[in-house]
């Protein structure tokens, strides 16, 4: 049986396994503990799904709580995948931010997942990934 929960305290070890299992640790900086603890720490909305106390999927989101909410990690244990871990993991997000806009940005490999449980593609999304490159 899986087990939800808001969680505050999940080990950045446990935390850095489950995104190598998920496949998202091929775009996280898994090999950078630091980063990896202060992803965890300074995120402020952490749903787990557990399995008797292992950690097999994770919704860890930033949020003002009342307009947006950044789902920045959806992962779950490649071997859990399929049987509505994520879907739940998205609606208990959802659930703790109701008036909040859900965002999130997809995987590669997830991009055809989201539209089936009933989110919305927008086009209208940007990333910078340095100072450097903003035109001056």
């Amino acid at each position: 049986m899986i087990e939800y929960k808001v969680e505050k305290d999940v080990s950045p070890e446990e935390f850095k396994a489950l995104l190598i299992k998920s496949t998202l640790g091929e775009r996280r900086p898994v090999d950078e503990m630091e980063r990896i603890k202060a992803m965890i720490q300074n995120a402020n909305l952490i749903i787990t799904a557990r399995e008797n106390g292992k950690l097999v999927g994770i919704s860890r989101s930033v949020t003002d709580f009342v307009y947006c909410t950044y789902l920045s990690d959806l992962a779950v244990d490649q071997d859990y995948q399929q049987k509505g871990i994520g879907k739940e993991l998205i609606r208990l997000t959802k659930e703790q931010t109701p008036k909040a806009l859900l965002i999130l940005l997809s995987a590669p490999k997830a991009v055809d997942y989201y539209p089936h449980l009933g989110m919305e593609k927008h086009e209208g999304c940007f990333i910078l990934k340095d100072v450097n490159d903003l035109n001056n």
